[in-house]
């Protein structure tokens, strides 16, 4: 974990270097305190992707807990009489 005053992000070629080669945010502190995170757009990306998925898997779980489910083969016999399959 790499964390770094507010005042060293004038110099932003190192700061947008530091994010490339990091797997990990960087903090950004000011007057001590945290203040931002940055970090490279593909861990962000990655982040943002596990996350929908987290959600995703959380509204399955609460549609299986309320029975709001359908059997798997007379969906996909639906399915295929539908657009004629």
């Amino acid at each position: 974990m790499r964390i770094i005053p507010i005042k060293e992000l004038k110099n932003t070629a190192e700061i947008s270097e530091m994010c490339r080669v990091s797997n990990e945010p960087i903090y950004i502190t000011k007057n001590g305190y945290g203040d931002m995170v940055i970090m490279n757009i593909e861990v962000y990306n990655q982040i943002k992707t596990f996350n929908e998925i987290y959600k995703n898997i959380e509204i399955s779980e609460k549609q299986i807990a309320e029975g709001r489910v359908k059997d798997a083969m007379e969906s996909l016999n639906s399915l295929r009489s539908k657009y004629d399959l």
